[in-house]
């Protein structure tokens, strides 16, 4: 494939109740069942359990099972593997921390992360993980990818494109369906505001917890307009997104010229 292009596939799926050897099987299953001819292959936030509230049992570390089944779908199938897990680090006095963490795996093995910032206090997410404090904007072939996590989405600034940072910001999320207009109308704005293709990844089905999702992915193009939406059922789409037409919308209305600079602290 071109330098100018980069696709996707987007897996919107039910998702086990945490039960990490069922979600694993599954998702295996869909990735390997791709068809079309794919580079990324984006899961939902907490693939491999649903959004649970229980990190001390289902926690792993960077070296645990479910970041090498990442691994090794990655190498077997040739493409790039994103989606979040629960991970466990210790600190210098051996405490535990927990994060809801966004894992990026390249097909040789070397991988990159994203620990969620704005945890969901509605849900009690602060309670028990860790919020992170560095974004990730991921490189392949050119492009560039700014990966974050479901809340996330609610807050602009952490996503706030300055002077062409990157080309597709991508969410991966457990966003309930009661709040699915808000989680379709930020994505459209993420993708309006920063001039960027905007990819969000969710999962459909009822929780543990008695939530149900309605799934509603969406890939936005720069402009704002629906590339694909996909609501209340399974699917696995592909995408290929196409730099150009991201370059022309660009230089064709400079915007993002006219932003404010600022720094994060």
């Amino acid at each position: 494939m071109s330098l100018s292009t980069l696709s996707f596939s987007l897996i919107q799926t039910d998702l086990f109740w945490e039960d990490k050897a069922a979600n694993l099987d599954m998702l295996a299953k869909k990735i390997m069942d791709i068809e079309e001819y794919t580079e990324v292959v984006v899961l939902p936030e907490m693939f491999s359990t649903g959004f649970s509230m229980r990190p001390t049992e289902f926690a792993e570390t960077m070296d645990g099972p479910s970041v090498q089944w990442m691994k090794q779908l990655s190498s077997e199938r040739k493409v790039i593997i994103v989606g979040s897990l629960i991970i466990k680090e210790e600190n210098i006095n051996k405490e535990a921390r927990f994060y809801n963490r966004l894992i990026w795996v390249l097909p040789n093995g070397e991988l990159g992360y994203y620990d969620k910032r704005h945890l969901f206090a509605f849900a009690g997410e602060d309670q028990h993980y860790t919020a992170g404090d560095k974004r990730l904007i991921a490189s392949v072939k050119g492009w560039k990818i700014n990966l974050q996590v479901c809340y996330d989405l609610r807050f602009p600034v952490w996503a706030r494109q300055q002077r062409e940072e990157y080309d597709v910001l991508l969410y991966v999320a457990n966003w309930p369906e009661k709040r699915n207009h808000a989680w379709k109308t930020l994505l459209t704005a993420r993708a309006i505001e920063n001039q960027c293709y905007t990819i969000g990844v969710n999962r459909v089905g009822i929780d543990g917890n008695n939530t149900t999702h309605s799934g509603d992915s969406l890939i936005i193009g720069p402009l704002g307009e629906v590339l694909y939406h996909c609501a209340y059922k399974e699917d696995v789409f592909t995408i290929t997104l196409q730099k150009e037409e991201l370059t022309d919308a660009r230089n064709q209305f400079p915007f993002w010229k006219d932003a404010d600079f600022f720094q994060i602290q």
